[in-house]
Formats: structure tokens, C-alpha cells, sequence
């Protein structure tokens, strides 16, 4: 699959930071500027600026202009995916998702199994009283007790650190409500029974319905 334009002038720029092209409290150059550099079009270079302030690797001061933040190679694995762009984000989540429910399916225990049930009830609890925050935090919390049943805990913790940068997207979708989370249930309920009759095959294809839709 091509790269995302802008997602490839995200990953050059950051490139061009830490190769000291712009440092720390630098002014960026303008749009019309950045646009020739890479050779791009304005919403791309917009986009690749907000999407950088957002990871908070510029800073965009109105009526002054972009200006660098402190950033290095050497963050932890936190904040260097607080940096990266959703896309690559949710990327890596497909291929950590689909390992997941492979190693669950086969590795899953009768406690993995109850705890997976307990959240996707409580999924299904916070959908009925439509409460959007609690329907994010229990469908993360849905997904981490699957990452458990995994066996594998450095899948589990990787995945941990996936799902903080997950809630914070299902968060800034505010008025998507509660139907994300209801018209998916079943695909849940779907996998919760996949990994109870460790079924693979079921699993994965199920999982590949949710993460189609980025339920």
C-alpha cells in the first residue's frame, strides 16, 4: 500500500528536525516555503503541520507562526507514538490486533475467558445507558483483556501503550456519540465466542470486520 502523502512529509520533516535542519524555538518557514521544499500542496503541508502540533513536535502560535518543540530520537516508546500520525498508528494496531486474537484463541485460559466476558458486558452496559466515555473505556478495556489471553505479556504491554493513543482518537471523535460502539457490539460478542471455541480462523476474520471499520 502507497504511503499517505501526508504522512510521508510528517516523517521528512520530523527527519529534518533531528538532523538539526530546524532546532529547538526555531520559526518554521511558511506554507508557500514548505510546499516548494517537498514539493507538496498546501493541504498536505497543513496537514502535516497540524498533525505535528497535535503530537506536539511544532507549536503553532497565531500571528506569529509554527515554531519547533524540544524533540529527540532517544523518547520512549509513549512518547514517540503520542508523535506518530493515527495512520501509522492504527497500522501497527491491525498486525498487533490480529496477533493477538491468534495467540488468545489458542492460549486463552477459563480466567481469560471470564474476563472477557465481565468487559464486553460492561460494554454492552454502557452502550445501553448511552455513556460515550464509558463505551471507550470499556471497549479498550474489551481489547486489553484479549491482549492477556494472549499469554505473550510483551504483546499485552505494547498494546497498552497502543490503546492510550486509541482513546485519545475515540475521544476527539465527540460527535459520533454512541453508534460506533453499538453498531459493533456483535462483532464482539462475535470474537468473545471465536476465542472461547478457539477458533482462529473465526478470530482473525472477525477482528479484520473491526478494524475495516475502526470500530
Amino acid at each position: 500500500m502507497a504511503e499517505k502523502l501526508s504522512n510521508k512529509i510528517i516523517r521528512l520533516i520530523k527527519n529534518d528536525i533531528l538532523a538539526g535542519k530546524w532546532k529547538e524555538g526555531d520559526k518554521m518557514p511558511s506554507e508557500f516555503e514548505l510546499m516548494e521544499l517537498y514539493d507538496v500542496g498546501r493541504s498536505t503541508i497543513r496537514e502535516a503541520i497540524k498533525s505535528l502540533a497535535d503530537a506536539g513536535v511544532l507549536r503553532v502560535q497565531q500571528g506569529s507562526g509554527t515554531f519547533v518543540n524540544a524533540f529527540t530520537d532517544s523518547d520512549t516508546i509513549d512518547q514517540r507514538l503520542k508523535r506518530a500520525a493515527f495512520d501509522e498508528i492504527n497500522a501497527v494496531r491491525r498486525m498487533l490486533e490480529l496477533e493477538i486474537v491468534t495467540l488468545a484463541s489458542k492460549h486463552r485460559s477459563e480466567d481469560n475467558l471470564q474476563e472477557i466476558e465481565i468487559r464486553l458486558q460492561q460494554r454492552k452496559d454502557a452502550i445501553m445507558a448511552e455513556e460515550r466515555l464509558a463505551c471507550i473505556d470499556a471497549d479498550i478495556a474489551f481489547h486489553t483483556a484479549v491482549a492477556k489471553a494472549s499469554s505473550n505479556s510483551v504483546l499485552a504491554d505494547l498494546y497498552h501503550s497502543f490503546s492510550i493513543i486509541i482513546r485519545d482518537f475515540f475521544e476527539k471523535r465527540e460527535k459520533q456519540g454512541i453508534s460506533h460502539f453499538a453498531m459493533s457490539h456483535h462483532l464482539h460478542e462475535a470474537l468473545y465466542n471465536a476465542i472461547a471455541k478457539s477458533d482462529t480462523e473465526a478470530a482473525r476474520h472477525i477482528t479484520t470486520e473491526i478494524l475495516k471499520n475502526n470500530y
